[in-house]
């Protein structure tokens, strides 16, 4: 009874307050009289981004005004600090809305202009930002390695802003308490509330005083320690302290977390009382992560009660909020995306091994020259060993003369070797082909008669049909005879245009083998290579895409345009890639078709062409089950074993790569995580136009 006394009383206080208190956040009206004062449209910028922060948990269609000002203003001059720093800001009103993908996109794109202006506190607040949409989706893995990266940042940049270093350290407990470690949960919470206590600044930010945020996560960590008392506690000191900061969200979870409280104690009373209370807060926002447990909670209480007005009310409300929230399409993109944020940093990663690479070599080289003056400087002081020393290097070149001439005859030798080699393969190669062409061509013209005559018997036994059934219907009148017969002259029909449909598949099957039986010895014709692999892969997807119509897949296209146009076999090099991009795209299947829908498995094959010092190379990546070491050893083999069934088309491949152009066809793969086929074909046999 007191509690529901002590939740009336704070509720008339919110009333007394009137709506001009809940207008703005308590650093609004200060930022506004230094936007008037403003000396430069870059300053203007800062604030409008500053502006639209103090509106973040109270009114969105601010924060997306001043947000769109300061975006617009900042594009006008150039200004790419403020214009990340206002494109976080729209990626926070979208991530609170629920559109996840989208913030997603927005604040890789704000994080990219954050980098470029080296603006560490404008990146350490997207990677803050970027961690909450995982943790929003119960995904704390991720979310705890953006949370870390922003902890650094703000520590690097050691900013006068507490407030928001509070808030990554509080995200960190929060993540803590969801992966149940709850020591280190505790560990990030008690060091956010102790910054809270005696930083100074916390009342300054335009992001506000996190006290809310933290006090409610604190409730929440008793809670879980089974201190349901000192957990209200906490829950009604954050709600006292999101009043004078205008934060409806904390206010919102506060109540939510007191709902589901007094629901485990068996409390309905109270726990309807402050579910309906949070969910307006979060309707109001709109607070799409609290619409969703708030409805849900009253639905599961209302069900429990058998009030089926109240439970279809507020599931309605469950599902809408679920499936802008959960929608396994935009679950889909969200991971799409990440995937390719990831691949992003690791080519950063790699670019700067190198470059720490070449540092390490300069400085080698360095030491050498150093090394190399000292001895000299040292020579000069002995005449006699002086003379010796060039005596010795005369016959020392004399010998590397020799050596180096001996070396070359024994290359050309291997060489000439090499390339006999090479040629008779292709000649074995060729008379294998011819011979299989002969089979496959004499085979497809003794069915290419018999097929004609079926489709034009069956042309003409349907228009037959057609005729006769039109005769019938006028001459003969209207019985169950005649419709019996109807309904038989319709079966045949239907039986003909079938077989006319079979007999237009074998005809095509004739014209591929036909197709496959030509010579092999084609001329090579200028090709745009890149638009080559572009083309097959998506003509193996939709080849595969018609067998099984529920299968999609992430198609990702990194194509250098270094490559230019080559001199190949088209047809053949054709065929190479058709036979790797089908097993690339029945791996993802396969493991998609045995994956858990919980999982969140998304199919992703991808395609990267580049040019090297000698040669280009055309790499297939997928994210399949991968390949076990037996299977990698016998994949190029034709027929690996008499118990093995044998798949022709990576092995077709790996000859017309490696014997039929005189390329290299090389494969890696890791189980569980995909598997990567690489082509390289040397750049003197297929010279760039």
């Amino acid at each position: 009874m007191i509690q529901r006394v002590l939740g009336v009383l704070l509720g008339l206080l919110l009333l007394l307050t009137g709506p001009a208190a809940w207008a703005q956040s308590p650093q609004t009206r200060a930022l506004h009289q230094a936007l008037r004062r403003a000396p430069t449209d870059t300053a203007r910028v800062l604030l409008l981004a500053d502006l639209a922060a103090t509106y973040r948990y109270s009114r969105f269609d601010s924060v997306q005004w001043y947000a769109r000002q300061g975006l617009d203003l900042a594009r006008r001059i150039g200004y790419h600090k403020g214009e990340g720093r206002c494109l976080s800001r729209i990626a926070l009103l979208l991530g609170e809305r629920g559109n996840l993908p989208q913030a997603l996109r927005v604040d890789l794109q704000a994080l990219r202009l954050n980098e470029a202006s080296h603006d560490l506190e404008g990146t350490a607040r997207t990677l803050n930002q970027t961690g909450l949409l995982y943790f929003a989706l119960d995904d704390y893995h991720p979310s705890l390695t953006y949370f870390f990266r922003a902890r650094q940042l703000y520590q690097q940049a050691r900013t006068q802003d507490t407030s928001q270093l509070i808030s990554v350290l509080t995200n960190l407990g929060a993540s803590y308490e969801g992966l149940r470690r709850y020591d280190s949960a505790a560990f990030f919470l008690n060091q956010a509330w102790q910054l809270t206590q005696h930083a100074p600044s916390v009342h300054q930010s335009c992001w506000g005083n996190p006290a809310p945020y933290v006090l409610r996560e604190l409730g929440l960590l008793q809670v879980a320690q089974g201190h349901p008392d000192e957990a209200l506690a906490f829950y009604r000191r954050s709600i006292r302290a999101s009043i004078p900061e205008n934060d409806h969200r904390s206010a919102c979870r506060s109540y939510q977390y007191m709902a589901e409280l007094y629901r485990a104690r068996h409390q309905p009373d109270s726990s309807i009382y402050y579910a309906r209370k949070a969910l307006r807060l979060g309707q109001q926002l709109p607070f799409v992560v609290g619409i969703v447990r708030n409805s849900k909670l009253l639905t599961a209480i209302f069900e429990g009660r058998q009030q089926p007005d109240s439970t279809l009310k507020y599931m309605r409300l469950l599902l809408t909020a679920q499936d802008s929230l959960y929608n396994p399409r935009r679950i889909k993109q969200l991971d799409a995306i990440g995937f390719a944020e990831q691949q992003r940093l690791r080519e950063l990663e790699e670019e700067r091994n190198q470059l720490e690479g070449h540092v390490r070599t300069a400085a080698l080289l360095a030491g050498v020259g150093v090394l190399l003056l000292i001895s000299l400087l040292l020579g000069r002081s002995n005449r006699q060993q002086q003379q010796a020393n060039r005596r010795l290097q005369d016959l020392n070149e004399q010998v590397t003369h020799q050596t180096k001439e001996l070396t070359a005859q024994r290359d050309n030798l291997a060489r000439t070797l090499q390339e006999l080699k090479i040629a008779q393969s292709q000649l074995v190669l060729r008379e294998k082909m011819a011979s299989l062409g002969e089979l496959m061509a004499g085979v497809a013209h003794e069915i290419q008669t018999p097929v004609s005559s079926v489709r034009k018997f069956a042309a003409s036994s349907a228009e037959l049909c057609t005729e006769l059934r039109q005769e019938i219907s006028n001459s003969v009148p209207p019985s169950h005879d005649q419709e019996v017969l109807d309904e038989m002259l319709q079966n045949l029909l239907q039986n003909q245009t079938r077989i006319l449909q079979y007999a237009q598949r074998a005809d095509s099957i004739v014209r591929g083998m036909l197709e496959y039986s030509q010579d092999g010895t084609s001329p090579r014709q200028l090709t745009e290579l890149n638009a080559l692999a572009e083309e097959y892969l998506r003509l193996a997807y939709h080849d595969l895409r018609a067998k099984n119509r529920y299968f999609n897949a992430a198609l990702t296209l990194r194509l250098d345009p270094a490559v230019g146009s080559v001199q190949i076999v088209r047809q053949d090099v054709g065929r190479a890639l058709v036979g790797i991009f089908s097993a690339a795209l029945l791996a993802v299947l396969q493991r998609q078709a045995g994956a858990e829908p919980e999982e969140g498995y998304v199919p992703q094959v991808e395609l990267r062409t580049r040019r090297v010092a000698s040669s280009v190379e055309i790499l297939v990546r997928d994210n399949g089950p991968g390949l076990s070491e037996e299977a990698l050893a016998t994949l190029f083999q034709r027929f690996p074993g008499p118990d093995t069934a044998a798949d022709l088309g990576l092995p077709l491949s790996y000859d017309l790569i490696t014997k039929g152009q005189g390329g290299q066809l090389t494969v890696s793969s890791v189980l569980s995580q995909g598997t990567e086929y690489r082509i390289t074909l040397p750049l003197p046999a297929y010279t760039a136009a």
